[in-house]
């Protein structure tokens, strides 16, 4: 059975825009699925699924792509575009704020391209903390987030 739910999970946010779980238990309903909360959360972390931002400002979930270097890169490159107020660095440490709420999916992304540059990352609701190895790896990923802004 979850299998087969899990593969529902998958048909149904391929084919429609799901923003919430309680939609995506909705559907499943409709679709003959009954769970409980808990469980399409369980299955939504195992399954790998993510939230993505739609061209409309709203987010929806879709599967994460097995090809994760160009997907996180890609994703950066968005979350940059879309929600950096400003960035700045001193020395070896770079600080980024974004609009409210956005922070960790930046710090996240970053984390995940697995830069052997980047020491490690730390993320409040608007800002976002990056320590490189060095100042000038600093220097160039801030350029590297101008050109991606321009």
């Amino acid at each position: 059975m979850k299998s087969k739910r899990q593969a529902k999970i998958m048909e149904i946010i391929s084919v429609r825009d799901i923003e919430t779980q309680e939609q995506l238990l909705q559907a499943l309903q409709e679709e003959g699925y009954y769970s409980t909360q808990a469980t399409i959360s369980r299955d939504i972390k195992e399954l790998r699924v993510v939230k993505e931002l739609t061209s409309f400002g709203t987010y929806r979930y879709t599967s994460a792509s097995k090809d994760g270097a160009s997907t996180f890169s890609a994703r950066l490159n968005t979350i940059f575009r879309e929600c950096i107020t400003s960035f700045d660095y001193a020395q070896n440490i770079i600080v980024i704020k974004t609009m409210p709420g956005l922070a960790n999916a930046a710090a996240s992304a970053i984390d995940a391209m697995s830069m052997s540059v980047v020491v490690g990352t730390l993320a409040g609701d608007d800002t976002v903390f990056i320590v490189m190895r060095d100042n000038n790896a600093a220097a160039a990923f801030c350029g590297e987030i101008k050109n991606l802004l321009s």
